[in-house]
């Protein structure tokens, strides 16, 4: 099992510890380093940024959102960064949610997710092999576009063109974050890896179903937040945080997927408990509402010695590589030592 590190989005303004992190990642042996965005800093620039000051260590998106680029337009960040690190990137996609794709992006979501996801993945790949001009009769992103804009419909002068760059790898893996049972099936048939938001080595049953044609080669790369720490209880306040924000405010009332997908976990009554108190603007009940024992097992945290043992059940498991949320070195440091 590799070891990367997570560096999220960024939240109020930059951190002056990315940069340094993913340093000491590489110095480490860390195979990757993974830049997230939400609605406000963006996937690539940091990744480029990075990119820079390192020499070898991978670099991933976790996940870049499709709503945020059209697919010739991802592929083109994904080619160019890739050309300007010498072949070190990874390239997530999830499609986010209705509320970011509709309220932030201003794009309708997609009625068929699986559907446009295929569509999506589709056109990278046609532009990253550079065989021939690209083209895709599709229902979300189809090339040429032939159908209706805002003000009536397109003039029908577009052309199939092939990228102008040559792009260095025509394999360059693309990796997608899937939730749905059926989204999670669609990406072994489609994608190189899967990015699985939360992962529990001791309820691997709940993908079971979706996971019985994974390909030898095939990447599942969850994150987990790691903090070594005397106090188990305080070091899972962030994680308790990060999931009352993600299961009660990231997404509507109606369809919020991180809701689902802990309801699948077992904790269902749990978790619309934490969406009412959530969207009733009761934040900080929700995250005390959210239970240790879900936060425990998705997570890392705990002296070294705790974390050893429970690190030696993702390593049993089909994780091919786990993606540390780690804000520290001592706690990367411990990490990689535990892994070696």
């Amino acid at each position: 099992m590799r070891l990367g590190l997570a560096l999220g989005y960024w939240g109020r303004g930059p951190s002056a510890d990315h940069v340094p992190l993913a340093q000491e990642a590489e110095r480490l042996g860390y195979d990757s380093v993974w830049t997230a965005e939400s609605w406000g800093s963006d996937a690539f620039t940091p990744l480029t940024w990075i990119a820079a000051q390192t020499s070898r260590i991978k670099l991933g998106t976790a996940v870049a959102q499709m709503a945020a680029r059209s697919p010739t337009t991802t592929a083109m960040h994904a080619l160019t960064l890739d050309h300007l690190s010498g072949g070190r990137v990874l390239l997530g996609l999830g499609l986010s949610g209705p509320q970011v794709v509709e309220g932030w992006y201003g794009r309708p979501f997609p009625r068929s997710p699986l559907t446009a996801t295929r569509e999506y993945v589709d056109v990278v790949r046609q532009v990253l092999r550079r065989e021939a001009p690209v083209e895709l009769a599709g229902r979300f992103h189809p090339l040429p576009y032939d159908g209706p804009d805002g003000t009536g419909t397109g003039t029908g002068m577009g052309k199939a063109l092939k990228p102008i760059t040559h792009p260095l790898r025509a394999d360059l893996p693309i990796l997608l974050g899937a939730e749905g049972p059926k989204n999670i099936a669609q990406t072994t048939r489609i994608a190189d890896g899967w990015l699985p938001l939360y992962w529990s080595p001791t309820r691997t049953d709940v993908y079971e179903a979706s996971l019985t044609e994974v390909p030898d080669d095939f990447l599942i790369a969850p994150m987990a937040r790691a903090k070594v720490c005397d106090d188990v209880a305080e070091g899972l306040l962030p994680v308790k945080a990060m999931l009352g924000f993600y299961i009660g405010g990231m997404g509507h009332a109606k369809r919020n997927f991180h809701a689902d997908l802990m309801a699948r976990m077992g904790y269902e009554e749990e978790a619309r408990h934490i969406q009412r108190l959530f969207l009733d603007g009761r934040r900080e009940e929700a995250v005390l509402a959210v239970p240790d024992a879900f936060a425990d097992e998705i997570s890392l945290v705990g002296p070294r010695e705790r974390i050893a043992e429970r690190l030696e059940l993702w390593r049993k498991g089909p994780v091919t590589d786990l993606l540390v949320l780690a804000p520290d070195p001592h706690t990367l440091r411990v990490l990689a030592e535990l892994n070696s």
